[in-house]
């Protein structure tokens, strides 16, 4: 057992905070491509010292070695605006749309959009210049797409679509047929993801409000009657395959918006009830942490339930192989799930459980989740898979579930480590880079295709089976292993009258 290693991710130094891409102006004739997320920031070498050279100021945007650093924000909503001459880089798009709502809502941006694009066409058509309209056109279309396309989430706001559909009316009504057929796909497009967006919350709201605790059912029905997953899945490869299933459905539904809402400061002029709650712009990366602790908690569940220590010892070495696959499939948020649910106190004090258990498969895969030099043995890891996904030859090999919770903090930690605005009141786009850098590898990640065959039955249980509160674990625990000391002697009584009426 000893001799396994994680070798397939070899050993990759971690990247914490890669250079932002020079963000360059497209050519006249140039229409704009659409590359993968993975191709929009490179890591270029990005000389960091300022005072080296003179800054170059462009109309209120300030560039240093081709790299757009800061601007006013009048500068940079200008910059987001396509004209006859001028389409912004897809990935400045993505790094603006991304940051803007730490300054003003969607909404806001996109009336301001809208105006500009409707004077730039005013402008370089006074004389109702068709030609000049065919070169715009497109161009704000390309813009709405990809707004539609990577926030659509932002949409769900009525005044953002009545805006989105005032303006796409506008280049629809002119004689070009294809711009009629592009706005009526992107539309439709748009309708789909928000329609499976609230299908997909009806369902999680379904199964919250259906949830019960697993104490409640066992009082109802007798234990021998009732199932635990090694009677579902006995093979520890499938379940798995099936969590990876889980993950990747669920951070599929995350707008990469709802990183950057989570830390918008609710301001004295958000009390208008029209727009749709703080709470629901973040709705889906909450879910998405809930089912880490969910999983988490029926690791622990699933161990301490069974009554005779040699089935405990068999569920730990069950879910240590689970893990380990995970590992391998490049699942790191189950792995973490498990790890974390075989530390909890009540699953850790089982000792003469753990006695039976081999462990030397359960150290390794703890080693690479060491929480040491901010998880170095993990980033190294994560690298390891993401330059797999990169060069991958099946969907299998991209694979890549970081372990959420630590995305959520690094970003948290790169948002609080740098102020939004200079000094002198610029924007401090530098930041925006390298939030839109963790932003943009995670959005690479969220839309790979699960290879793995779909097994409802496992789906089912692990998504609706049941589990202990943490009160329940620990009496749980107490039941199957006796309290050691006068503090647990207590906590078991106390927890007996309380959770089984029995004293």
């Amino acid at each position: 057992e000893q001799q396994w290693k994680p070798s397939m991710y070899g050993s990759i130094t971690p990247v914490c905070f890669p250079s932002p891409l020079s963000e360059k102006p497209v050519g006249k004739e140039s229409m704009p491509q659409t590359p993968p997320f993975s191709a929009m920031f490179d890591s270029s070498g990005y000389n960091r010292n300022l005072y080296q050279s003179a800054e170059d100021s462009c109309g209120g945007l300030y560039y240093h070695d081709n790299n757009l650093l800061s601007g006013s924000l009048e500068a940079l909503i200008q910059h987001l605006v396509p004209n006859v001459d001028y389409y912004p880089d897809r990935t400045y798009i993505f790094t603006f749309l991304l940051s803007s709502r730490l300054f003003m809502h969607p909404y806001e941006l996109m009336a301001k959009v809208c105006h500009l694009c409707v004077e730039h066409q005013r402008l370089s058509d006074p004389d109702s210049d068709k030609n000049q309209m065919r070169k715009i056109a497109p161009k704000i279309l390309q813009l709405l797409t990809e707004w539609t396309e990577t926030f659509p989430y932002d949409f769900r706001d009525e005044r953002m679509m009545r805006n989105l559909k005032d303006l796409a009316h506008r280049i629809a009504s002119g004689e070009e047929q294809t711009y009629r057929k592009n706005v009526q796909q992107m539309m439709q497009c748009l309708i789909r993801k928000l329609a499976a967006l609230s299908q997909y919350e009806e369902v999680l709201a379904k199964i919250s409000s259906t949830s019960t605790d697993r104490l409640t059912v066992l009082k109802t029905k007798p234990q021998s009657i009732q199932r635990d997953i090694i009677t579902v899945c006995n093979d520890p490869y499938t379940l798995a395959q099936q969590l990876t299933h889980i993950e990747l459905e669920r951070l599929n539904y995350i707008g990469p918006e709802e990183f950057v809402q989570a830390f918008v400061q609710k301001g004295p002029l958000d009390n208008d009830k029209s727009c749709y709650s703080e709470r629901k712009k973040t709705r889906n990366l909450e879910a998405y942490v809930e089912w880490f602790n969910r999983l988490s908690y029926l690791v622990a569940t699933e161990i301490c339930m069974p009554v005779k220590k040699k089935h405990r010892a068999r569920m730990i070495e069950y879910f240590i192989d689970v893990a380990r696959e995970c590992f391998n499939i490049g699942n790191f948020n189950s792995l973490m799930a498990i790890i974390s649910g075989m530390n909890m106190s009540p699953v850790s004090r089982l000792k003469k459980t753990w006695a039976k258990v081999k462990t030397a498969k359960f150290d390794i895969l703890e080693h690479q989740m060491d929480p040491s030099s901010n998880f170095y043995n993990y980033r190294t890891a994560l690298r390891g898979a993401a330059q797999r996904s990169l060069t991958a030859h099946s969907s299998r090999e991209k694979i890549v579930i970081p372990f959420f919770s630590l995305l959520i903090k690094d970003i948290y930690f790169l948002n609080e480590g740098c102020a939004n605005r200079l000094p002198n009141g610029h924007v401090n786009f530098e930041k925006f880079w390298e939030l839109a850098k963790q932003v943009s590898e995670f959005m690479t990640w969220k839309q790979v295709e699960c290879p793995f065959e779909r097994d409802r039955k496992i789906l089912q249980y692990l998504i609706t089976v049941p589990v202990f509160s943490e009160d329940a674990l620990y009496l749980a625990s107490y039941e199957s292993e006796g309290p050691e000391n006068h503090i647990e002697k207590d906590r078991w009584k106390s927890l007996r009258s309380s959770l089984l009426g029995r004293v």
